[in-house]
């Protein structure tokens, strides 16, 4: 047997930190203000998570502690990104946009003893802080009034005020990478949310992927606009990634509105920038109302849902964007693949656009696999289609205190994700196992439908759930909101689908809604939408096929 020569070095969050504060040290931070951005190099941004790391150990924070963020996505929370795991802790983005009994729910669960909050924030989480009794302080970031945290009776700290007594000379300690880093709680659509935690190897190997052109593809030179919320999946790992290849961030702080976004972009020249489809679709409306300057983009990327069509065209016809889609949950930290069109294909193409409407392509270093209804394993054909199943380094094995067996198989995450898989690796989701609508003994793809329905020009979002049907089991409901002065009736777009599905697919069902229902990150949320129609609460048209 023949050891091998290499070092034993470990991969953790403060290796990140260092290579970014020495080697590219004066890559900036760029945090929108409204106004004059503030800016902060990364040796900044180094010295400052140093010094927060300090004043946390002179609290009593101590290795595995869970120190909660409730924060925008901005250079303090960058700072804590690195300092809490840095010095042993486990950073905990709280986010901030959960419904109040879920907030309670998830700081109790991940047993947080600490959380730093914006003061802009301060109302959202005092309205629970009398709940919170296993906090055992508040770290206020900013002037504004905190009083109101007080309720619970924990202290409340200026986060001014604990870094000027600290030195940003820290001594980072020795970690094992297999120890955990950070955790983030899934959507809880469908439950209460489940904790993912990931480790330091983890996080690390993530940051080195995203930085390879078969995925994100980072380098010193971009800079990278994260709309995506450092709350979500350590915003989709874009800030680690950068950090390690000197790309400069641009946050966007509490303006998350278009209009701010595409002025940030118009400003400081962004180069790449990752949203949701809901976030890119209102981008484009605001393009209807007046000019963006876009230029400077070089790439987008969309995930957390399928993106229409019709929206990727758009943004390539009127800005020349080119949006690639990618794949990921919390549970695979986020990075699955990324729909790259392959290298014969010729770029601005519909072959092209083809290509990148795929949901992605197996990224290095993850491994997937589709099963039937049984587990066993269906071919990479392009055809056949299951259950998509995942496993790597920085796939989750199990939830924290939570084992949902159900979850996992043979050593495999159960995405919940429906679809196919080619001979090449390009993958395809058609639905999620809880989203498709099974009408006759056969399936259909409420993905597909959307995606259809929002490539007419008469529609702005639309969600399709199944109802039940006492012939065909199920049948879908197309829900649509239609745009600010459209016209379009349900026989018109019924009969926009038909020869872009199979006849029989085409709803019957139609709901018009002024909104559709979102999650806190920005994806429909079908659970509503479902309960209204179980309590008679939409109003539906039934058309027949003579109608269209």
């Amino acid at each position: 047997m023949i050891s091998s020569t290499m070092q034993d070095f470990p991969l953790d969050v403060a290796a990140i930190l260092r290579h970014g504060a020495r080697v590219h040290g004066a890559s900036e931070c760029v945090t929108w203000t409204g106004g004059e951005p503030r800016r902060a190099p990364y040796t900044e941004v180094a010295a400052n998570a140093g010094r927060l790391a300090a004043a946390l150990a002179r609290l009593g924070v101590r290795a595995g502690d869970r120190v909660a963020t409730f924060c925008w996505n901005n250079q303090e929370h960058l700072e804590a990104y690195f300092a809490v795991p840095g010095m042993g802790a486990v950073l905990h983005t709280l986010n901030i946009r959960l419904h109040p009994e879920q907030l309670v729910h998830i700081v109790r669960h991940a047993e947080d003893r600490i959380i730093l909050v914006d003061d802009s924030l301060v109302p959202l989480l005092a309205r629970v802080a009398g709940e919170l009794d296993g906090v055992d302080a508040y770290i206020v970031v900013g002037d504004g009034d905190a009083a109101a945290l007080a309720a619970g009776g924990a202290a409340v700290l200026r986060r001014g005020d604990l870094l000027a007594a600290e030195d940003p000379g820290f001594a980072w300690p020795a970690l094992d990478e297999r120890s955990a880093a950070s955790m983030c709680y899934t959507s809880g659509t469908t439950g209460d949310p489940k904790g993912v935690v990931y480790s330091h190897r983890s996080t690390f190997l993530h940051a080195l992927a995203a930085t390879s052109a078969s995925l994100v593809g980072l380098t010193e030179t971009d800079r990278v606009l994260t709309i995506v919320p450092m709350f979500h999946v350590n915003a989709w790992g874009l800030p680690y990634a950068a950090f390690l290849s000197g790309a400069t961030l641009h946050m966007p702080d509490r303006f998350m509105q278009p209009e701010h976004l595409t002025d940030f972009v118009a400003a400081e020249r962004s180069t790449v920038a990752s949203a949701v489809p809901t976030i890119w679709n209102a981008i484009l409306a605001l393009g209807e109302t007046r000019e963006l300057d876009l230029s400077s983009l070089r790439a987008g990327t969309s995930g957390g849902a399928a993106a229409p069509r019709s929206l990727l065209a758009a943004f390539e016809e009127r800005y020349g964007l080119r949006i690639v889609q990618g794949w990921g949950m919390t549970e695979t930290s986020p990075l699955g693949g990324m729909a790259f069109p392959p290298p014969e294909v010729e770029p601005g193409t519909a072959e092209d656009l083809d290509w990148r409407m795929r949901s992605g392509r197996v990224a290095p270093g993850v491994e997937i696999r589709i099963t039937d209804e049984s587990g066993a394993e269906l071919p990479w054909d392009g055809v056949a289609v299951g259950e998509i199943e995942v496993r790597g380094p920085w796939i989750t094995g199990s939830y924290h205190r939570d084992p949902a067996p159900e979850k996992f198989r043979d050593g495999w995450l159960r995405t919940g994700d429906i679809g196919t898989i080619d001979e090449r690796g390009f993958f395809t989701i058609t639905d999620r196992v809880k989203d498709v609508i099974k009408s006759g003994g056969e399936w259909i793809s409420s993905v597909e439908l959307e995606n259809l329905l929002m490539g007419h020009p008469d529609v702005h979002e639309a969600a399709v759930i199944g109802i039940p049907d006492a012939r065909w089991d199920e049948r879908p409901l197309a829900c649509v909101v239609l745009r600010p002065g459209a016209a379009a009736t349900a026989a018109e777009l019924a009969g926009f689908l038909d020869g872009k599905v199979a006849r029989w697919q085409v709803p019957e069902n139609w709901a018009f809604l002024a909104e559709l229902p979102k999650t806190t990150v920005g994806k429909f949320d079908k659970k509503p939408l479902r309960a209204r129609y179980r309590d008679a609460a939409l109003t539906v048209e039934r058309i027949t096929p003579a109608d269209r």
